[in-house]
């Protein structure tokens, strides 16, 4: 298991217990760019320097700073600088640096997506299961999150812990969430929508749709898009061969006159689809090719580099 990246425990009312919280996620980006000179091709390195070497006016040649020269600067008024060191960041007086206390609990669907900001995995220590266990059981049972707060990364976060799943055994989820003026409003970019009568038909046929595309979510189903045309870029490059090109938006369903119309070619589509697929597939006479992520398809006649 990796280490934790927090260490604390988590306090509700007189009840504490110790837990780890653990990075939920990571990048799994297989595309990374570096920085090449365009005349020599070669990579760009950034140097870190004194400001004053590198002015407007200044002659003399940009004069680099070591690493352990660095310090945490807070600037109290324009160009004036007071030190902070590590051991002092290190010594805050904040509780939140080892206690999640939970100031109180919600409703489960209060937890608006639009503030949560990263998950984190919660592993209770070996001398805590018991209080973990019974708080992350009620917590399923009354479809409530517990709110709190955390400080690590230089900040205190707004923290959400919920249970995970529905089983009897299982761990708890925290979520970071983002503070309210964080959020920017959404009257300054909903307010010009001007209200448009609905049609009780169209709603209708609306509903229908969606009946018909709701399906269980799977995330694994989805790739990067981005990454796969990145990889055919490099690819086209490295071979010579024409560089694939974004041929914009293109019109989907044909001729379609209105809302109306378009709404019912949808349902009918899907329902073609869905005959379609019930079908036996018939044997092909040419042999399946596989073409593999990344790879483009040479076309007939190559160009000349």
């Amino acid at each position: 298991m990796p280490r934790p990246y927090w260490s604390g425990r988590i306090q509700v009312s007189l009840v504490s217990f110790g837990v780890q919280l653990f990075t939920a996620t990571e990048s799994k980006s297989a595309i990374s760019f570096h920085q090449i000179s365009r005349s020599t091709g070669e990579r760009v390195r950034h140097q870190k320097v004194l400001e004053s070497s590198v002015e407007k006016y200044s002659d003399g040649p940009a004069v680099p700073v070591e690493k352990d020269e660095i310090v945490k600067g807070y600037e109290y008024q324009k160009g004036q600088y007071v030190i902070i060191e590590p051991s002092e960041l290190e010594n805050l007086k904040v509780p939140s640096k080892h206690t999640i206390e939970v100031t109180q609990f919600v409703e489960a669907n209060e937890l608006l997506p639009e503030f949560i900001e990263k998950p984190y995995f919660v592993v209770p220590e070996k001398d805590s299961v018991e209080a973990f266990t019974v708080i992350r059981k009620a917590l399923q049972k009354t479809g409530r999150v517990a709110i709190g707060k955390v400080s690590f990364a230089g900040r205190e976060n707004i923290v959400a812990v919920r249970s995970d799943g529905e089983g009897e055994t299982g761990g708890m989820m925290a979520y970071t969430l983002r503070s309210a003026n964080e959020l920017r409003s959404s009257l300054e970019y909903f307010r010009d929508i001007k209200p448009s009568e609905i049609n009780g038909e169209s709603l209708e046929l609306a509903e229908s749709l969606i009946a018909k595309r709701s399906s269980k979510l799977d995330i694994s189903k989805f790739e990067d898009g981005y990454e796969v045309a990145v990889k055919e870029l490099v690819e086209a490059k490295l071979k010579h061969l024409p560089v694939p090109q974004d041929e914009g938006a293109q019109p989907v369903g044909g001729n379609v006159v209105n809302l109306m119309d378009a709404l019912r070619k949808s349902i009918g589509g899907d329902e073609a689809h869905s005959r379609k697929a019930t079908k036996k597939p018939v044997a092909s006479a040419k042999p399946e090719t596989k073409k593999g992520i990344g790879l483009v398809k040479a076309p007939t006649k190559r160009k000349t580099a």
